[in-house]
């Protein structure tokens, strides 16, 4: 009889649970390794060099153009002027801040669920499905990404143009609904992650191709999902080349505000980065409150895998 079952009848069930993960605890120490100060010494730099942008962001934004001209580093710590630079942006004439921060919203929004989706059926089409020309076509979708978007923009503008959608949001969301970045990810990670025994055994108990995919394929595909999500939101949310081109100063998103608040002759460069770090800020709450869930989400997905 094992220690486990011993300890569960003389002390009860709680405690054999305790014996367990006791167990477990010591038994993933065993097959494990603490990192060396090199390691940490490596990510510590990684972190500071990650860092520095957004710190000297933080700086130019707490200053006044005549300190940056005289000074390249006007001070070494933000202070609470950072705050006027942001009323400032928000308050300005020359630019619709609210507008633009709704229609960035939009933007992001409906291209990172519509990547998600899009890209979790095709990657379980590829992954899982047996069809002909099956490799050929995802060998295509891959292909698709060593082209640059610069090469496409003047027919797809066209085509924008046709469409009477230049000045429109539509201009901007269409055209990202799908990525092949999202397909070729969505395949990598169902091909490992979901077995094939759960989409038989859906099969034998009668399920449909779609109610296989929304009840196995999907909850299984939540941790790259998420993270797709994710990346698919930062990209549309930071997107400057494609939204100038196609919309103006009366539709803008919040990149083409920030660029807005430069002058023709002379760039407040406090102002600019005051408008930068307050358009990069919903990213950073974004990163603090589920940044912690989605990593954990990956490692679970991969320890199932």
């Amino acid at each position: 009889m094992s220690s486990v079952a011993v300890t569960a009848q003389t002390a009860g069930a709680g405690a054999a649970k305790a014996a367990v993960r006791r167990r477990a605890r010591r038994s993933y120490g065993a097959g494990t390794r603490r990192a060396g100060w090199i390691v940490y010494a490596l990510l510590g730099i990684t972190l500071l060099i990650s860092v520095f942008p957004l710190y000297f962001t933080l700086l130019l934004g707490s200053s006044d153009p005549v300190s940056i001209s005289q000074n390249a580093v006007p001070q070494w710590l933000p202070d609470l002027s950072l705050f006027n630079q942001f009323r400032t942006v928000i308050e300005a004439t020359q630019i619709n801040f609210w507008l633009a921060l709704v229609n960035s919203l939009i933007i992001a929004i409906v291209v990172s669920v519509s990547v998600v989706l899009f890209s979790t059926l095709a990657g379980y089409s590829f992954a899982k499905l047996r069809f002909r020309g099956r490799g050929p076509l995802l060998v295509f979708v891959i292909a698709t990404m060593a082209v640059p978007t610069q090469l496409g923009v003047i027919p797809l503008y066209i085509l924008m143009s046709d469409l009477g959608w230049i000045g429109k949001l539509e201009a901007v969301i269409v055209p990202s609904l799908v990525a092949a970045f999202g397909v070729f990810w969505m395949t990598q990670y169902l091909a490992e992650a979901l077995p094939y025994e759960l989409i038989e055994a859906a099969r034998v108990d009668g399920a449909s191709m779609i109610r296989t995919f929304w009840s196995i394929a999907l909850p299984a595909a939540r941790p790259a999902a998420a993270m797709l999500g994710l990346f698919t939101f930062v990209q549309q949310w930071t997107n400057y080349f494609w939204p100038s081109i196609v919309l103006n100063s009366e539709n803008p998103t919040l990149p083409l505000v920030v660029k807005s608040l430069q002058s023709n002759y002379f760039v407040d460069y406090s102002l600019v980065m005051g408008g930068v770090f307050l358009v990069t800020l919903p990213l950073l709450v974004i990163f603090a409150f589920v940044g912690k869930q989605l990593v954990a989400g990956i490692m679970q997905g991969a320890v199932k895998g």
